[in-house]
């Protein structure tokens, strides 16, 4: 095993994560749940924790409160103690926005200070709103055998998703020899996962070098590859960007799917329930004895009187008698109420289904939302944070409420596909 005590990671947890939608109106992407009991952030953190990796500091600017409120001083991930710990990192001048994080390389460059003050031999570089599970240590651990100035985490992936990643072009050795920044016309199908190793040293070097370079990937990388030691290291397990609405839909029905390759459990991803504020531990999930569940995941605290299938349930959501909710995904303590149907959706925290509503109806999928085309158009409808959908009220494909909506809020009883409320 690798000494890790010499190594410092960096989580990068500040974007905006736009393409979420209603999702992140009142929260960073890197604190939305995920999988039922989780949040985006704990599969980054429990890989620190599980890699031996016990100093943290974590960049935040966007709506941070959640995401600071739920990593607290961090003893769900074992990192209070003398020697270890985690640093919540906001940007460190004004409040304008010129002084905000302008990029990935601008976050790390405005906490240099951080760095100088918990001297390493190496940093690693993460984003907080990934689902995968790896080693740092073994990449820790190629880095110091390749003597690399700078490793970057690479896996394949299809050709025609190649656009959204940085790519590099490897020789025999692993080394990167060409990169480049989300191509319209790929070369290579080996994209980077924002995951980094820089030597210490050298990173503090680079980053001085030119304080306008604000982006890792457009930026810092292309000049490291074209003059110092850069290497690929191989990763080939799971991993998922969750930044968009079908991404993260379709990471929430990996886990229900038994060929997926995802399994937080077995990967030793922690939770924070203390988070929520509970008085104590939620109850045992409770089933009736003519519900009916079907290839989900249902967290505990929940109530079940009616039909789940193929869905992820998080704690406390109630499901009434003869309700039916399908290839959905329900934040916590959503209620569904009495001949209530959610159809390909996700509901936000405490969100109101009233009786007879459905939410999902018709055959047109391919109709996109109005106002956000390239965030939904594949037939999922977000629900809001608090939003109560009244009684009977029908809602198409693709369609949102916005957060904490409310029955005078709906124009009518039936919201056509591709609207919003």
């Amino acid at each position: 095993m690798t000494n890790t005590n010499m190594v410092l990671a960096l989580l990068l947890a500040g974007g905006v994560g736009s393409r979420l939608n209603i999702l992140v109106q009142t929260r960073a992407k890197p604190a939305v749940r995920f999988g039922g009991l989780y949040r985006i952030i704990d599969f980054t953190l429990s890989n620190v924790m599980n890699s031996g990796l016990t100093n943290v500091g974590v960049m935040t600017q966007y709506k941070p409160l959640s995401l600071m409120r739920h990593i607290g001083s961090g003893e769900a991930w074992d990192f209070t103690g003398r020697t270890r710990g985690v640093k919540i990192l906001p940007p460190s001048t004004g409040a304008k926005d010129s002084d905000w994080y302008k990029g990935t390389a601008d976050a790390v460059r405005q906490n240099i200070d951080f760095i100088k003050a918990h001297p390493s031999q190496e940093v690693v570089i993460l984003s907080g709103d990934h689902i995968y599970n790896m080693d740092f240590d073994a990449m820790i651990h190629f880095h110091r055998h390749k003597n690399a100035d700078v490793t970057i985490a690479m896996m394949v992936v299809p050709k025609e998703q190649i656009h959204q990643f940085g790519a590099g072009i490897t020789d025999r050795d692993g080394r990167i020899i060409e990169w480049e920044e989300k191509p319209k016309k790929p070369r290579t199908n080996l994209a980077s996962m924002g995951i980094y190793v820089f030597n210490t040293k050298y990173l503090l070097k680079i980053l001085s070098e030119n304080k306008k370079e604000v982006d890792f990937g457009m930026n810092i990388l292309p000049k490291a590859i074209a003059r110092d030691n850069v290497f690929a290291y191989p990763f080939y397990g799971y991993w998922r960007d969750v930044g968009t609405i079908q991404a993260y839909w379709e990471a929430n029905m990996d886990i229900i799917r038994e060929d997926s390759g995802i399994s937080p459990q077995e990967w030793g991803i922690r939770p924070n329930p203390a988070a929520d504020g509970l008085p104590a531990d939620r109850c045992p999930a409770n089933f009736s004895p003519n519900c009916e569940v079907r290839g989900s995941m249902i967290s505990a605290g929940c109530s079940i009187e009616g039909t789940v299938i193929n869905s992820v349930l998080s704690p406390g959501v109630k499901v009434a008698e003869n309700a039916v909710v399908k290839d959905s995904i329900l934040s916590d303590d959503c209620i569904i109420r009495e001949g209530a149907t959610i159809d390909l959706a996700i509901l936000d925290k405490r969100v109101t289904v009233e009786p007879g509503a459905v939410v999902g109806i018709g055959d047109d999928k391919d109709t996109p939302n109005s106002q956000y085309p390239k965030h939904l158009y594949t037939g999922i409808s977000l629900i809001g944070k608090g939003a109560v959908i009244p009684g009977k009220t029908t809602l198409g494909r693709n369609c949102i409420v916005h957060p904490w909506k409310k029955a005078a809020d709906f124009p009518g009883q039936h919201i056509k596909t591709g609207e919003t409320v």
